[in-house]
């Protein structure tokens, strides 16, 4: 078969909402071009969310960067005695809480390093503070590589580690650590975290337990087409199984500061096409998400034309990508995220960590149904 006819034979596959197979992701990797890529993800964006770009606002905290490993691609992680370590205690952890409720926070968003003279309850305790302070914000945190450490420190299964965290007040887990899925992959850029069987369990017993979760994906290092249309077709599986996820992130690397930093960072390009092929691959995800921080606000606000429903938030006080040479604010202001928003042709809409619709009375929410039903 011509590649003019495999590409109308996947193009009337997206027509029909039928599934992409891993050789047809393969194929839109390497032979379809940038704009009828954004044109297929499109539709299906638009199929699912009309012209609606999705946001929230909320709020980063991450409580220590000393770290017990040393990812290649980490650049925010620190060892213990190094004059950038720091630890929150109790009382910066209650500010930092009463900060994000001061400005309309619906979300606290939790990740951090893996401190190894911290006990477990540290980071249980951590979860009860924030909950106890303001019990109206959403507790996102701690990834799958951080319950993997908190199992390994506790010689507990999963499921005991998530129902201590669920009994302190944790809402959901977010998406990091996934990286790339491919062994040999995560051998060269993080070989002593968490692997990715490890990753894939702990989010399902996590949907299990009625948690939602998010995915990521790390890409623009040293994988290549094969192990991103892989890791795709694995988290479809997962979700297939349980319809625990809500969003799918693409993370873009960022080199600098990091042992990996004589690659060069992924173009717009790539960017785009990365989201695209995710929106086209991930039929039974309900949103993808433009992660600004990351991209950059000019390139998230093209992303919502090929495939993206979703700009992140306000994102205050995210140190991790910015660690690593992200040259994005330090936060944007709802004002500023409508516009941009609009600016891309779309109509804001602010939902909650689970995606709910948020009304507002000024710095007062609440929330309404879910922005999808299906």
């Amino acid at each position: 078969m011509n590649t003019a006819s495999k590409l109308d034979e996947i193009q009337g596959k997206v027509d029909s909402s039928q599934r992409l197979s891993f050789e047809e992701g393969m194929f839109l990797e390497e032979h379809v071009d940038l704009l009828t890529l954004g044109q297929m993800a499109h539709q299906v964006r638009t199929r699912l969310h009309g012209n609606v770009a999705y946001y929230n606002t909320n709020i980063h905290l991450n409580p220590t960067n000393v770290c017990v490993y040393r990812c290649k691609f980490c650049a925010f992680r620190s060892d213990l005695n190094a004059e950038k370590s720091y630890v929150f205690d109790e009382p910066m952890t209650r500010e930092r809480v009463l900060e994000a409720q001061s400005q309309g926070a619906t979300e606290i968003h939790v990740v951090g390093g893996l401190h190894h003279l911290k006990k477990f309850d540290w980071y249980v305790d951590l979860i009860r503070v924030i909950h106890e302070t303001c019990p109206e914000i959403h507790v996102k945190a701690w990834t799958g590589v951080e319950i993997s450490w908190f199992a390994h420190l506790t010689k507990k299964p999963y499921r005991w580690i998530l129902e201590q965290l669920i009994d302190a007040g944790l809402g959901s887990l977010p998406g990091g650590g996934a990286e790339i899925f491919d062994a040999e992959v995560r051998g060269k850029i993080c070989e002593h975290k968490a692997d990715a069987q490890s990753w894939i369990d702990i989010h399902r017993t996590a949907h299990e337990l009625g948690l939602r979760s998010n995915a990521t994906m790390l890409y623009g290092h040293v994988e290549e087409a094969r192990h991103r249309i892989d890791h795709l077709c694995q988290l479809r599986e997962l979700q297939d199984e349980t319809g625990g996820f809500q969003t799918f992130i693409p993370l873009a690397f960022h080199p600098e500061n990091t042992g990996m930093s004589d690659l060069i960072k992924p173009s717009a390009n790539m960017d785009l096409r990365t989201v695209a092929i995710s929106r086209l691959m991930l039929d039974n995800f309900d949103h993808i998400k433009a992660y600004w921080i990351m991209l950059g606000e000019q390139t998230a606000q093209i992303a919502l034309g090929f495939g993206a429903d979703d700009l992140d938030g306000t994102v205050v006080h995210e140190l991790i990508y910015h660690d690593a040479g992200a040259e994005t604010p330090e936060g944007l202001t709802v004002d500023q995220i409508h516009q941009l928003i609009r600016e891309a042709g779309c109509e804001p809409v602010e939902r909650d960590t689970l995606y709910r619709r948020v009304q507002r009375d000024g710095l007062k929410w609440s929330v309404g149904e879910p922005v999808l039903t299906s």
